[in-house]
């Protein structure tokens, strides 16, 4: 988020995290162009690709380079927008709704249901590229596809039911509705770890709810998202004698992200990042009293109690600690273990640590790959280094792998308060702290007491705790679990969370609302005119 945990032009433009500019690398040192990274030409990628789509291609500003975290190795480069550009793109996408807002919503849906198609057909390859890029493992990045196409398909029927109720109305000869219309233009602030899955969220909800888009791109997932996706999608409404300006993009840095984030003629901004740049961008909008949807951090706990099945427990926690390399929103980064169980389960997830597979991203055996920059290299060491100053033991992990690429060890650390400095702070990297508790007042409190509030989960077998913890006095978060891990969201719910988190809420359940403006409507068919409330003004 726009910085080194789901990326993001505001923050990352100006960090020297990697070497950029219009001679980072020579020419022949790209991946695109060696004979092994072949299928990245034929997916349409070249040396030096457009960073602006706004029914046609282009690109004036900078030219950036992104680079493998696996290696290290330049991708590709990509000429990001001017300020002009950018001002070019809004007033075509303006020009454009006039268009998308006349198609009725369920012909809207047999687009994205388009959209959908062409995705399928290159689910395994776009796996392939955001495993390159991003750095998570090849099942991941064609599961984050399979994401995207998952929502095409909920959006399609969606497109079908969502609308407002007939309201009884209390003065006789007249009809109480309710009427939802597009807000207009969505500008989406996508983010480094999930470049296909929040884009699609947000695109696919937002298209058949009428709205047309701008896209701004983290400088370093502009290779996947920017060129390959916005193609796939352009390609659909081309075909259907659409304009390519209703899904419009700008690749840049915080002049672009600040510009969506100001402009008045941008009805809904919707950002995933990390607390801090999202408060940045929460004050923009709300200065010119705009909509927002944010989507930011999370400190999540999972939380097992002494009735727990740790044959669930233990692997779960594993898979929600180490997947993707702790660079989920979802990451499950604080493990609460009833002391009555808390060795065992050290134990054994020290056991199953030693277990996972490391190693390149796109080999299909590998478990777990590196960090998507230097920068977060950095963050991982300095965490480590504070947890031990705040009395931490390290469990296993805790250094850097001596390998090429941003590659760190998984880790676990114990021995830490439930209220230490660096238990609070979400550092965005594959570090578990596990903390020890002896009451279910005390794991509930703990588990609410952080400032972000995403997801949350249990291990337990009792029934009244279960639904002690969904109640009110429970967790505080906007996922809360049972039995599961904190991390792998479904899309028919709505994701999000509370606190410092955001409150935004997107994909399933009626987050649609949030792309579309009410109106409550009332129509007198009578020839009377009897007042609300039984007021006479006569």
């Amino acid at each position: 988020r726009w910085r080194a945990r789901r990326g993001h032009a505001l923050h990352r433009a100006g960090t020297a995290a990697r070497p950029r500019g219009r001679h980072a690398a020579p020419m022949s040192t790209l991946l695109v162009s060696r004979p092994q990274y072949a299928w990245l030409k034929e997916l349409g990628l070249e040396e030096e690709n457009d960073g602006v789509y706004d029914g046609r291609w282009g690109g004036g500003g900078e030219v950036v380079t992104s680079y493998c975290p696996a290696n290290n190795e330049p991708i590709a480069r990509v000429r990001q927008a001017t300020m002009a550009e950018y001002e070019q793109t809004v007033q075509k996408a303006r020009e454009a709704w006039k268009i998308w807002a006349d198609v009725p919503a369920p012909k809207r849906g047999e687009i994205v249901r388009q959209i959908g198609d062409a995705l399928r057909k290159k689910i395994k390859v776009l796996g392939s590229l955001v495993s390159l890029e991003m750095g998570k493992i090849y099942v991941e990045g064609v599961g984050e596809v399979q994401e995207y196409v998952d929502v095409c398909d909920y959006a399609v029927g969606l497109s079908r039911m969502i609308g407002g109720p007939v309201l009884p109305s209390e003065r006789p000869g007249h009809a109480l509705i309710e009427q939802w219309n597009p807000v207009g233009l969505v500008g989406i602030i996508t983010a480094f770890n999930f470049p296909v899955a929040v884009y699609g969220w947000n695109n696919a909800i937002a298209l058949i709810c009428g709205n047309k888009l701008s896209i701004s791109y983290d400088l370093f997932t502009f290779v996947c998202v920017c060129v390959q996706l916005n193609r796939i999608v352009a390609n659909v409404l081309g075909q259907n004698n659409l304009p390519g300006a209703i899904c419009s993009m700008t690749c840049g840095g915080a002049d672009i992200g600040s510009a969506i984030a100001k402009d008045e003629r941008v009805d809904l901004v919707s950002f995933t990042g990390s607390t801090h740049v999202g408060k940045q961008v929460s004050l923009m909008v709300q200065e010119r009293f705009g909509r927002q949807l944010l989507e930011l951090g999370g400190n999540n706990a999972i939380v097992v109690f002494e009735d727990a099945d740790l044959n669930l427990a233990v692997p779960s926690t594993v898979f929600a600690a180490v997947g993707t390399a702790g660079q989920r929103c979802t990451t499950t980064r604080r493990l609460m273990l009833h002391e009555g169980v808390h060795d065992a389960v050290v134990e054994r997830l020290a056991k199953a640590y030693k277990q996972v597979r490391i190693g390149d991203p796109w080999d299909r055996n590998t478990l777990y790959g590196p960090l998507h920059t230097k920068q977060a290299v950095e963050q991982y060491l300095a965490a480590v280094e504070q947890a031990k100053q705040q009395g931490g033991t390290i469990i296993c992990g805790g250094k850097v792998m001596d390998r090429p690429g941003n590659y760190v060890e998984p880790t676990i650390i114990t021995g830490l308060a439930h209220n230490a400095a660096i238990v609070h702070t979400e550092t965005f990297v594959p570090i578990l702290y596990v903390l020890k508790f002896k009451t279910e007042e005390e794991a509930f409190s703990w588990n609410n007491e952080v400032k972000q509030g995403l997801s949350s989960s249990i291990f337990t077998k009792d029934l009244g705790r279960i639904f002690r913890w969904l109640g009110p006095k429970g967790s505080d978060c906007g996922i809360v679990n049972v039995n599961i891990p904190t991390s792998g969201a479904e899309i028919g719910g709505a994701f999000g969370g509370e606190k410092h988190t955001g409150g935004g809420r997107e994909s399933g359940s009626d987050s649609w609302k949030q792309y579309m403006r009410r109106s409550t409507c009332t129509i007198n068919y009578s020839k009377d005119l009897p007042l609300a409330q039984g007021i006479k003004f006569e």
